[in-house]
């Protein structure tokens, strides 16, 4: 059993710690959808025409005109600002956007739960926060089901992110060189650079290869994906966590990517204007215009390449023309090499020195950092608890009743709080501890005058257990993991990575991801966590009065074995440090106690070993939930 958690807990760690995007699709694609209503009209048109080369024989899937601004619900066509938003988060490589594009049908399914993002996006704006990340919450639930692949797929690298100064006193063409040094760190201005060149290089043989018109319309279908892919890395340099930096632990990564997406950052460009940037779900329309100017730039670079501009810029003659650039983003860590012409750079100095600078390394002068609740831990968690309970254990006392307690434990475990957004839960833990009960507010039998005993003759009189506690996320149905796991780690080690991403944003039933509201968070969790008290372990068992049955009057002593099962839970209050946590958690819970290894001590009756009822119970837990992230 160790061993099949100890895989499932690197299969889940593995491949979510790294889930961080820059804008949400709509966000993508608004930008793209900018970028081209504000090229002037020349340029509109020439780009028109490109798409209406590449749409032949596509026509079943493209729009008819290059973009289509208001695109509804349910689309049966995508328009090329769509490109981008499907580049990278939705596939690996422009030549697997461009086959995701033409080919495939659950795009189309994405880009219905895009719409209806925007939709909820555009009714909420960014007022409040706890509507925006539920409105998230949903659409990404729908995103990894309909794309298998979406979480896992930002999993591996920093590509998305700015690679951040090791220094001050550096340019703008100096850190375009940095970018796509071989060997250097994956980042998004070496992706964008890498393909934005193979685009260039491939509409720029438009005016100089003799080309059928079925080629020419290959050759810029192949030219626009490459320059979509690009764009996609070009947008998402204007999030504020992926310009804050990514050194780090995952934790470190994830929550200052978190942080500054939503809070925002002061930054300034490399030709020195000071701007404001938010991120993913929450772009202003200022954050738009600003990303738009530098998709607008690229775009026209294009359009400029495929009139035969730009040809005397390059002299390389190699490559590919009629299929899409292949570079998988999702595969390597660190930039290829690649001969890029010299003369590139200057075009590509033009695009950075509209983009953030990016923050620093570690050292003086970095930007603060936060750290997201993902990673092992070690904690404490003491609580308070009462139950309604349904009578005692013996057979004849049935009168409602309660019980109350406190509780310390020890837990270790595995943080992955927020996997694809904050409203996810994916916290894997086991606690063990110690409980002290008081008596049941029932007495023995319902006589007059017995209250005056106290608690003496209570129906369960205090006691105390060994308590231990289990929290695993499950895809479908509890445990679900635990067995699919090890099997399916060896024999399809990506259906296991899609399912623990599921289970760690709360599995396919929709109601178990967190709900934010204005008084706190709710979450329901039934089958997530069970909790088992071990009473009378100690050196003596407990013991309790019977009175009535064949028994007359016995005293007893018995083991019981408590099973708790936690359906509903409410945070009003989370804070993190650097590298510790603090929840104040309330949590509902039902279940049973059953009693066993019963023994009479003393009876006036005639049975020597008295039938024990078990006990049902609903309750009220209030946890401090501590832990310390390593």
């Amino acid at each position: 059993m160790t061993k099949k958690i100890t895989h499932q807990l690197l299969i889940i760690f593995l491949f979510v710690q790294n889930f961080l995007f820059g804008w949400v699709y709509p966000e993508h694609r608004d930008i793209a959808l900018l970028a081209v209503k504000n090229l002037d009209s020349k340029n509109r048109e020439l780009l028109n025409n490109l798409w209406a080369e590449a749409r032949k024989g596509n026509e079943h899937r493209l729009t008819y005109d290059v973009i289509e601004p208001y695109q509804f619900r349910d689309p049966s066509h995508l328009d090329f600002a769509s490109w981008p938003a499907i580049s990278a988060d939705h596939s690996c490589s422009a030549k697997n956007m461009l086959d995701v594009v033409l080919n495939s049908n659950w795009i189309l399914e994405v880009a219905d739960i895009a719409a209806k993002l925007k939709i909820d996006l555009k009714q909420y704006g960014t007022k409040d926060a706890r509507i925006t990340d539920n409105a998230l919450r949903d659409a990404d639930i729908l995103l990894q089901r309909a794309d298998p692949e979406y979480a896992t797929r930002a999993g591996t690298n920093n590509v998305h992110f700015l690679l951040s100064l090791k220094e001050v006193s550096v340019e703008e063409i100096q850190y375009g060189h940095q970018c796509i040094k071989e060997g250097v760190e994956l980042n998004a201005i070496g992706a964008y650079a890498w393909f934005h060149y193979s685009a260039l290089l491939k509409i720029g043989k438009l005016t100089t290869e003799n080309l059928s018109q079925e080629e020419r319309s290959s050759l810029v279908l192949s030219a626009l994906a490459d320059e979509a892919f690009a764009l996609h890395f070009l947008e998402d340099v204007f999030a504020a966590g992926h310009v804050a930096g990514t050194w780090g632990n995952a934790s470190q990564r994830k929550g200052t990517h978190d942080y500054y997406n939503k809070s925002g950052l002061r930054t300034s460009t490399w030709e020195g204007e000071n701007i404001i940037l938010t991120g993913d779900a929450y772009m202003r329309e200022e954050d738009a215009i600003r990303a738009a100017l530098a998709v607008k730039l690229s775009l026209e670079q294009f359009i400029n390449a495929s009139e035969g501009k730009t040809q005397n810029l390059f002299n390389q003659n190699k490559i590919g023309l009629f299929s899409p650039d292949s570079f998988n983003v999702c595969k390597i860590n660190y930039m290829p090499y690649r001969d890029f012409d010299n003369n590139y750079f200057f075009l590509l100095e033009k695009i950075i020195s509209q983009t953030p600078i990016p923050g620093l390394v570690s050292g003086i002068g970095e930007l603060p950092r936060f750290k997201a609740e993902l990673g092992f831990f070690a904690g404490i968690a003491p609580s308070s608890h009462g139950s309604l309970i349904s009578g005692g254990f013996g057979e004849n006392q049935e009168t409602l009743g309660v019980i109350g307690g406190l509780e310390a434990s020890i837990r270790l475990g595995l943080g992955l709080d927020g996997v694809l957004n904050e409203s996810g839960d994916g916290l894997i833990y086991l606690s063990v501890g110690w409980r002290e009960d008081g008596s049941s507010s029932t007495g023995v039998v319902e006589i007059p005058g017995i209250e005056k005993y106290g608690s003496l003759l209570s129906a369960i009189p205090g006691r105390s257990a060994y308590s231990a506690r289990l929290r695993l996320p499950f895809y479908l149905i509890p445990g679900d993991l635990l067995i699919l796991g090890p099997i399916l780690f060896f024999t399809s080690p990506n259906t296991i990575a899609n399912m623990a991403v599921v289970a760690a944003n709360g599995g396919l039933i929709p109601w178990h991801s967190g709900i934010a509201t204005s008084v706190g968070r709710f979450q329901f969790v039934l089958g997530r966590e069970i909790g088992v008290y071990l009473y009378g372990r100690n050196k003596a068992r407990d013991a309790l009065f019977l009175i009535g049955g064949d028994y007359g009057e016995a005293v007893v002593s018995y083991r019981s074995t408590q099973l708790e099962f936690p359906f509903l839970e409410f945070r009003p209050t989370r804070s993190f440090a650097t590298n510790q946590s603090s929840t104040l958690l309330f949590q509902f819970y039902g279940g049973i106690d059953f009693p066993h290894n019963i023994s009479v001590l003393e009876t006036t009756g005639i049975i020597e070993k008295p039938k024990m009822d078990n006990i049902w119970f609903w309750g009220l837990r209030m946890t401090f939930d501590w832990r310390h992230y390593f």
